[in-house]
């Protein structure tokens, strides 16, 4: 299992590359979940990451518009990460979610990057009206993108398994996995969730209120956090 740990500057990213991780992802809480950071922050952070280390961008919670998706994918395909993640906020049926990452996907193909696409859907998706979580292996699987990821929208005393049971969670990385395809967990995950997770199969586990003062995403990044959790995840490995 992958740990993702996501950092919103260079001082973060510094701190994450020292400890260790798989992915480093990069977004801005401020904007949301999967919120998209600025252009020359994600330039710093890239410059410092060495390469065995994957870099994965997130451009948003996004709206139901394809055009305009395309683009902010296209920009952030610039940077030539590993990994794009979209958040499916504002499409609110699966052919509406389909239809835009398959413009996700031909973006991608478009830039020649060869970025792997990660689709993600919340587990709270009611609270917005957002695609029904429920969709998403289909999502992925017929759009051409390459990650299934769980994600929440609602951060503050929840997490993931606050909105969805483990044995719902199961189900969905069976049925990814039956698609060939990868799944990610976030939403407020720690250390307690960390054996759990593990024994599902889940292929990424993602955090980042987990590493961060307090247990708050928006609050500083504690070094020997970051150390105990990927610590903990290899010892699983």
């Amino acid at each position: 299992m992958k740990a993702l740990i996501t950092v919103i500057n260079q001082e973060e990213a510094r701190c994450v590359v020292k400890e260790g991780c798989d992915i480093l992802d990069i977004k801005n809480p401020v904007e949301g979940s999967l919120g998209a950071n600025y252009p020359w922050v994600i330039k710093e952070i890239v410059e410092i990451v060495p390469q065995e280390i994957e870099i994965s961008i997130a451009i948003g919670d996004v709206p139901n518009l394809p055009g305009t998706v395309s683009m902010a994918v296209l920009g952030a395909l610039q940077f030539k990460p590993d990994y794009i993640k979209v958040g499916l906020k504002g499409t609110k049926t699966k052919s509406e979610a389909v239809e835009l990452m398959k413009k996700v996907v031909r973006t991608n193909r478009l830039s020649g990057v060869g970025a792997k696409i990660v689709a993600a859907c919340y587990a709270d998706y009611h609270k917005s009206g957002s695609v029904n979580l429920s969709y998403l292996p289909e999502i992925v699987s017929e759009s051409g993108a390459n990650i299934a990821m769980i994600d929440t929208l609602t951060k503050r005393d929840k997490n993931l398994l606050d909105f969805i049971s483990k044995d719902e969670l199961k189900k969905v990385v069976k049925i990814c996995h039956e698609k060939g395809l990868k799944i990610a967990l976030a939403g407020s995950l720690n250390e307690e969730h960390l054996e759990m997770i593990y024994h599902m199969g889940v292929d990424i586990f993602g955090v980042r209120g987990a590493v961060c003062s307090g247990g708050d995403r928006k609050s500083e990044m504690k070094v020997e956090l970051v150390r105990e959790l990927y610590s903990n995840i290899r010892q699983l490995d």
